[in-house]
């Protein structure tokens, strides 16, 4: 996958797709859950960067879904700025919208949910607001975007876009901000959910240089 910015100067000048040059988006790991308490991406281990290699991290998250039975499981991550036990545990502020729409066309919403977003907490940050895991045909998708982890001078923002099919059944999307309250360096992300382990699904890390 690659992540290319163009003017119509330099579109002009292509003569053949072979003109066109790689992009800066580089995909460093992808882990697939299978009744997994947690997903961690962990700098340093199992071939994971999230360090100043990149200025920007990016995670996609591909059909994720907690285990059956669980109750009204909400997704969500943490930080850790440890670099040996890796305790996830950073202080967060951030907000929480959400639009919502049922299949029969009823119950349409557009929200700020007090609920979920943090002020200067160190929970589990969600990135949406419940997943009944009725259907066996439900799951959610999105991503997670991190801004300059390793720095020690400021905060380290981030934004999360994530869609879901909810539990009435009706599809439910939320945009989540905000930043980690630190200026030590990132050096993890965790993956989890409120109730009951990641059933299955896949979560990609990528880095984008040049930007």
């Amino acid at each position: 996958m690659a992540l290319v910015k163009y003017n119509n100067n330099s579109l002009s000048a292509i003569t053949a797709a072979a003109a066109i040059p790689a992009g800066a988006m580089t995909l460093i790991k992808e882990q697939t859950a299978s009744d997994s308490s947690t997903i961690n991406f962990v700098n340093g281990t199992s071939d994971v960067v999230l360090d100043s290699t990149y200025p920007i991290y990016l995670f996609k998250f591909i059909n994720v879904n907690p285990v059956s039975g669980a109750s009204t499981p909400t997704f969500g991550f943490n930080g850790s700025d440890d670099t040996s036990s890796h305790s996830y545990d950073i202080t967060k502020t951030s907000t929480f919208f959400m639009a919502y729409h049922k299949e029969d066309g009823t119950n349409q919403t557009l929200t700020y949910n007090t609920s979920f977003d943090l002020a200067q907490s160190t929970a589990v940050q969600r990135i949406q607001s419940g997943d009944g895991n009725v259907d066996a045909d439900a799951s959610g998708s999105g991503e997670l975007w991190l801004f300059n982890p390793p720095s020690t001078t400021y905060v380290k923002h981030f934004m999360a876009s994530f869609s879901n099919c909810d539990s009435d059944p009706s599809n439910a999307h939320y945009k989540v901000a905000g930043y980690f309250n630190t200026t030590a360096a990132i050096t993890a992300i965790q993956f989890t959910y409120s109730s009951g382990n990641i059933e299955s699904g896949q979560i990609k890390l990528y880095g984008i240089k040049d930007s």
